[in-house]
């Protein structure tokens, strides 16, 4: 689990650089998951002591980050992997901070939205949160999985319910998926990550096998150089 991302991004893409955003609202887990997709399964046991903060200073030690741009509210890594240079945009979730994700937007060739699946309290919050950002020109292009999270969890939603919540089959013109997964166990995990890989690479219309709308995949723009940071 822990070489997801070197074996895939490796095998497609040689030494091209991915930019990628992992968006949602607070509390979804999008730090945890990022944490999972790196270090490996043998976190599983400890990730549910340390808050997502915590788990992220802890990664940030453990992989040997190579570059870290701390800014209001965001931690940016760059992270090599053999001969991959993988950017990885982990961007807060709370009320304060979402306006700013608009500021990331440009060059993103794909957005990771993640949902805590037992809270349905914030559910139509994560949809304004998700369709508003999905009107934004420099994300027309750009891949969108959604990751129904916290599948571990008694009272979790499935996927095609989130799905429906969301709206996600009323997208048009969006390639999209939607997969169940749990950052705990790490469950859909390798699916979706084999998914985003395929569709970034430029892999068609393939989708997973959670319900999709399968609409027809767009160019993918070249990766530039990251967006400035704004001023504090």
């Amino acid at each position: 689990m822990g070489s997801i991302f070197s074996s895939l991004f490796q095998r497609l893409w040689g030494t091209k650089e991915v930019r990628i955003l992992i968006l949602g609202i607070d509390g979804a887990g999008k730090t945890t998951i990022l944490y999972r997709l790196q270090i490996g399964e043998e976190a599983g046991n400890a990730v549910s002591v340390y808050t997502d903060m915590v788990l992220f200073f802890f990664y940030l030690r453990t992989a040997k980050v190579v570059t870290t741009i701390p800014t209001i509210g965001f931690n940016v890594e760059t992270v090599t992997f053999k001969n991959i240079k993988f950017q990885v945009w982990d961007l807060g979730g709370q009320t304060s901070i979402r306006p700013y994700w608009r500021c990331y937007y440009q060059n993103t060739d794909a957005i990771i939205y993640v949902i805590d699946s037992t809270d349905r309290d914030r559910l139509s919050i994560s949809k304004d949160e998700l369709l508003a950002m999905l009107q934004e020109e420099e994300l027309k292009t750009a891949k969108l999985m959604v990751l129904a999270n916290k599948q571990d969890l008694a009272g979790a939603m499935s996927a095609a319910e989130v799905s429906e919540h969301l709206g996600l089959t009323e997208l048009r013109g969006r390639q999209w998926t939607i997969f169940k997964c749990s950052a705990m166990t790490g469950e859909g995990l390798t699916e979706s990550m084999d998914w985003l890989a395929n569709q970034v690479h430029g892999g068609g219309a393939s989708s997973g096998p959670a319900p999709t709308a399968a609409a027809p995949a767009a160019a993918v723009p070249s990766p530039t150089t990251a967006p400035a940071i704004p001023a504090k």
